[in-house]
């Protein structure tokens, strides 16, 4: 019986253009990089389970998520920097990467209480990078593999620059949240002086510039509000004052050069 079901499988495999032996081989060469992929699904398994806990507690799928992204960012830094060096020049590479202010992400909020919108960037990145190596999955096991998989990828990149653009407003809305979660006693003190750190480093990343993007799209539409002449002078005076704020709070070296520009 197990002799004649092999030819019958591998032939259905042809003529569905499957190319298992080429999948296996691919898994095999490239196993730090099929391993990213399977823990940012479990990323996004994490993230649906704390949203719809329908197996388990909600609580530990939230953790686990992002337990499951420290790992994913841990993994991207020993890809792009190898072994660790005890040098300055190791360690402001180090702080210049993005995965590493993502590491450096989910370490903050493991030790604060649960808030959904912190897993909303996590599971986006996940998703976006888990889209993009499915697709080069599914070219290795065949062109004509899965249409339907396909298709949900090609979605995901059409709105890549939205959910980038998204993460960036997240990423920065996140800031007064962390004050709020002190006032209300659920996390530390220290929290938004960390998770400040951690918004500097978002801002001035060189490969993503979003964030910076987000920040001056949001400083033109505050300030076109107060422009307004409907506007009522308090409100006028909020929005301004809240621009004035955010740009004293800007690396010295970024608002040096918009000063420049503008």
């Amino acid at each position: 019986m197990s002799d004649g079901a092999g030819p019958s499988t591998s032939s259905e495999q042809r003529q569905r253009g499957l190319n298992v032996e080429a999948l296996k081989q691919h898994v095999l060469t490239h196993k730090i990089d099929c391993g990213l992929w399977g823990i940012r699904i479990l990323t996004i398994i994490f993230t649906f389970g704390y949203f719809v806990p329908l197996f388990g507690n909600a609580q530990n799928a939230y953790y686990k998520a992002l337990i499951a992204n420290a790992a994913i960012n841990a993994l991207r830094l020993h890809q792009r920097l190898g072994r660790v060096r005890l040098s300055r020049e190791f360690l402001t590479e180090l702080l210049m990467e993005d995965s590493c202010h993502y590491l450096f992400y989910s370490m903050i909020f493991l030790y604060v209480a649960p808030l959904t919108l912190v897993l909303l960037p996590v599971v986006l990145f996940a998703i976006l990078h888990a889209a993009s190596y499915s697709l080069t999955l599914l070219d290795t096991l065949g062109q004509n593999s899965w249409w339907g998989a396909r298709l949900l990828i090609s979605l995901v990149e059409f709105q890549s620059l939205n959910i980038l653009r998204l993460i960036a407003f997240t990423e920065i809305i996140m800031m007064p949240l962390t004050v709020f979660f002190v006032l209300m006693g659920r996390a530390s003190l220290l929290t938004p002086f960390i998770y400040y750190h951690f918004l500097t480093q978002r801002y001035t990343s060189r490969r993503n510039p979003y964030n910076r993007n987000m920040f001056y799209e949001l400083k033109l539409l505050f300030e076109r509000t107060a422009a307004k002449p409907s506007m009522p002078s308090f409100v006028k005076n909020i929005l301004l004052g809240i621009v004035s704020f955010t740009t004293k709070l800007a690396p010295p070296q970024i608002a040096q050069a918009q000063q420049r520009t503008q």
